[in-house]
């Protein structure tokens, strides 16, 4: 225990020579209750003082020496050998100084005369009288004493009775009758007429709580008496006459207070435990409490109670001490909150009570998981959305205490989508709104499956799981791009004077990456040197002419033609192609040999056209024959080991080797699955993906998921590799991570390109096709612009090349001119390109085969 503020003992216990404070210390962890008392030792720092600053005694000559007369006492608020100890007089030949202690061991002094006055000789005596304490260093305090010497008036009052005894009730009204005084005079007169007051030697505080009749003598109560103040008041009262030379007598009265029942008892609330388990086991402690009243006897006995009906009760192992303590089992979701009254009865007459309220919250356990109004939720969202912006607001609650009911929100990551949704999505900690990080691209993916997990803030954490779906709808943001012709560069179309209404001139080719009728595009003409010459395809954009050619006086004609989606709003873009018409004479004809006009030279490159689009067909079949003839040989080895003993199914397994149907082209984009076996289940374990969308325009393939290999196998060549070890995969059909199938392919490492496989894109290859054919017409470029690039690099990305597709243009010729479609293969493996002769062509076509 530490001194925490300035002690005061004068002010904690005023005169009382002993001053005690009384503490109860609690101890938690155990809980135990222990009391002391602590014992306020006094010091000499106050002074002792006089009421007043100047005392004035008028004595007659006539006083006889012997006389004593009071003198003002001085005041001293210490105690013991601090307090007011003894009072010394100034030198004179008139008087001495007695000291006398009263009762209550305080000292008084008196004046006596010891040798008579003259008031001829000596009218008025001048003396100090000094107050002294007991501390060390002694303090001390003067009094000037101004003594007027009177003439003689030779008989002084008397009382019937020098001590007077008194009983008064604390709580009697101001007006009650204390005491009555009786003084006689043996003077006549004005000498013999007596007036009672008040000694110099009461306390301050009687003045305050009696008055004192000075005529009849009668002592009645002024203020409220306390008997938890002061038990006992001395008073003394002083008589003098009305002479010349006024005499005076002294006595004293003793006046006790009874106490009566008249404070109710206090309840102070040391220690409560709350809020309380509800699981919380009998007899838990929730409260100590301690009671004070400061009346004496039967009135400062205290009970304590609380109402019954409650799990709840009081016991008592101290005087005044009381314990509040579980009776019964808690119930949380029954009462929740208490509010205990307590009552503290006292056993006075009338008896009086105290209330106080203890409050004691009963807290939760966590038994119920998060719950929500629905296990999935479907959220559409448009591509090009705003970052930030929320698009789904989990409606999650948890029917226990706020606590518990403390909702998180995360996002888990699963399975091949790894790092996916933290790219892509975030949800809010606290309130469960989901937002995107990025801005949704329908072109690039258009469908999330995410899980949104949340759970509660007990313990232990019960948690809940919902799926969400994230389908992202397109909008139209791609305008067309065009492909043929390349913008760029300049592309001359040859036309003869000779050419018919309805030839068609070239094919302008442009692609929308959005989908459905935001991809849907429209050709027209806006603009030519002559405008009804020529014609183009609201929907093929085939360019024809729509009148004979030989009526135009202008030989080279310019066309800009408008593509247009059907987008809202519609964007559009627009192509620029160059027609030159030539003569038909002897120059034209020397220069475009027999069977070699320009009109002729388009045909035969149709023709050639239309043969590799042929010969891509049939390889393909002839790779789709090879794979279905594979997948058939190894099941067979697949059942034959099935029906193999089971000790040659235990082996040690190597590594993952599996079958992709997506890949081997064997199904439709909409049936699309896998199917791994294991070397010990001795069964098959099929994972299937919903059908896609039926229709081409509607949405791209969706890439299955990709299973862990540890636990998916399908053994291959399992008869011809030794125990421990297999073949490894033939890489001849399957394509790297960025060459798979899908319009965006994937982005992942240093490959970026993509591989067409829809009707659009179909379209697009075959239109490149005829635009790298017509470019090579001329003798001057090579197809796509590029060694090995064959013109898909400006759709797919600058690292698709001809390594990524079955070079086929080795089996084009083109009739008139000195150029073939180069060997990309060639050129990578640092052979030279073949040239444009027919040896060439055969042998070409034999290293294919």
């Amino acid at each position: 225990m530490f001194v925490n503020d300035r002690l005061d003992r004068e002010e904690l216990c005023g005169t009382l020579p002993s001053c005690t404070v009384t503490l109860e210390l609690v101890v938690e962890t155990p809980l135990e209750l222990f009391s002391a008392e602590v014992v306020i030792q006094d010091i000499n720092d106050n002074n002792p003082s006089f009421p007043t600053r100047e005392m004035k005694l008028e004595i007659s000559e006539a006083v006889a020496p012997g006389t004593r007369f009071p003198l003002e006492s001085a005041h001293d608020p210490d105690v013991g050998s601090n307090s007011l100890q003894t009072y010394e007089l100034s030198l004179n030949e008139y008087f001495a100084l007695r000291v006398q202690t009263r009762e209550d061991s305080t000292k008084y002094a008196e004046l006596v005369l010891e040798r008579a006055l003259d008031w001829e000789r000596e009218p008025s005596l001048q003396l100090v009288l000094t107050a002294l304490d007991g501390g060390t260093p002694a303090r001390s305090a003067t009094l000037p004493i101004r003594i007027t010497v009177l003439d003689a008036n030779d008989n002084a009052p008397t009382f019937n009775q020098s001590l007077y005894r008194a009983r008064v009730l604390e709580d009697a009204p101001p007006g009650t009758l204390v005491v009555q005084v009786h003084a006689t005079d043996l003077d006549e007169g004005p000498n013999g007429e007596i007036i009672y007051s008040f000694g110099s030697h009461n306390r301050a505080s009687v003045r305050d709580l009696f008055s004192l009749d000075p005529v009849t003598g009668m002592l009645t109560i002024k203020g409220r008496l306390d008997f938890e103040d002061t038990k006992l008041h001395e008073i003394y009262i002083q008589a003098k006459d009305k002479g010349a030379t006024p005499e005076g007598a002294h006595c004293k009265v003793l006046v006790e207070v009874v106490d009566v029942n008249d404070n109710a008892p206090e309840i102070t609330v040391t220690s409560v435990y709350s809020p309380v388990p509800e699981d919380a086991p009998l007899g838990t402690v929730i409260a100590l409490l301690s009671v004070i009243d400061l009346d004496a006897g039967e009135n400062g006995l205290v009970t304590c109670e609380v109402p019954p009906g409650l799990p709840f009760s009081l016991t008592s192992s101290l005087k005044n001490y009381f314990t509040l303590k579980t009776s019964a089992a808690l119930d949380r979701e029954t009462v929740p909150e208490y509010n205990l009254s307590i009552t503290a009865r006292d056993a006075g007459i009338p008896s009086l009570s105290a209330l106080t309220v203890v409050q004691v919250q009963v807290s939760d356990i966590n038994d119920n998981p998060p719950q929500s109004s629905q296990s999935s939720y479907d959220v559409y969202v448009e591509e090009n959305n705003i970052p930030g912006v929320p698009i789904l607001n989990l409606s999650v609650w948890d029917p226990d205490a706020p606590q518990n009911a403390r909702l998180s929100f995360f996002l888990l990551e699963q399975g091949a989508e790894t790092g996916l949704v933290g790219r892509y999505f975030t949800i809010n900690r606290d309130s469960g709104i989901v937002s995107s990080l990025v801005p949704l691209d329908y072109e690039d993916r258009r469908e999330f499956e995410i899980t949104a997990h949340v759970s509660d803030g007990g313990i232990p954490v019960l948690t809940t799981n919902i799926s969400v779906n994230i389908f992202v709808t397109d909008r139209n943001d791609n305008a067309p791009q065009v492909l043929y012709p390349r913008p760029g560069r300049s592309s001359v179309e040859m036309l003869s004077r000779a050419t018919t209404p309805g030839h068609v001139v070239t094919r302008v080719v442009g692609w929308d990456p959005d989908a459905g009728h935001n991809a849907w595009l429209s050709y027209s003409l806006l603009g030519a040197s002559n405008q009804s010459l020529f014609a183009v395809g609201l929907h093929t954009g085939q360019v024809r002419t729509s009148r004979a050619v030989q009526d135009t006086d202008v030989p080279r004609q310019t066309l800009m033609v408008l593509i247009k989606d059907n987008g809202e709003p519609s964007l559009s873009t627009t192509a620029t192609l160059t027609v030159s018409v030539t003569e038909d004479s002897p120059e034209a004809r020397a220069e475009f040999p027999p069977g070699s006009a320009p009109r002729e030279q388009n045909k035969n490159l149709t023709f050639y056209l239309l043969l590799s689009l042929i010969l891509v067909s049939v390889g393909f079949a002839v790779t789709v024959l090879g794979v279905i003839i594979f997948k058939v040989y190894k099941w067979k080895q697949s059942r034959d080991l099935y029906r193999a003993p089971v000790s040659s199914l235990y082996r040690t397994p190597a590594s993952s080797l599996h079958a992709d149907a997506v890949r081997g082209g064997l199904m439709p984009p909409h049936l699309y699955h896998q199917v791994y076996l294991t070397t010990d289940s001795r069964r098959s374990d099929p994972l299937l993906k919903k059908p896609g969308a039926a229709s081409p325009l509607a949405s791209r393939q969706n890439t299955l998921r990709s299973c862990d290999p540890v636990f998916y196998r399908q053994v291959l060549g399992a008869e011809s590799s030794p125990p421990g070890q297999q073949a490894p995969p033939n890489t001849d059909w399957r394509f790297s991570q960025a060459q798979r199938p899908g319009t965006s392919g994937s982005q992942n490492g240093d490959e970026t390109g993509t591989w067409p496989n829809n009707q659009f894109d179909t379209e697009m290859l075959q239109a490149m096709i005829l635009a790298s054919a017509s470019e090579a017409a001329d003798g001057s470029s090579t197809l796509g612009g590029g060694a090995g690039t064959m013109g898909l690099s400006a759709r797919y990305g600058p690292q698709f090349t001809l390594q990524h597709v079955p070079d086929y243009r080795q089996n084009v010729y083109i009739p008139g001119s000195n150029a073939t479609l180069t060997n990309a293969a060639g050129k990578r493996d640092g052979k030279a390109p073949a040239g444009g002769n027919g040896n060439k062509k055969k042998s070409g076509k034999k290293e294919k085969k």
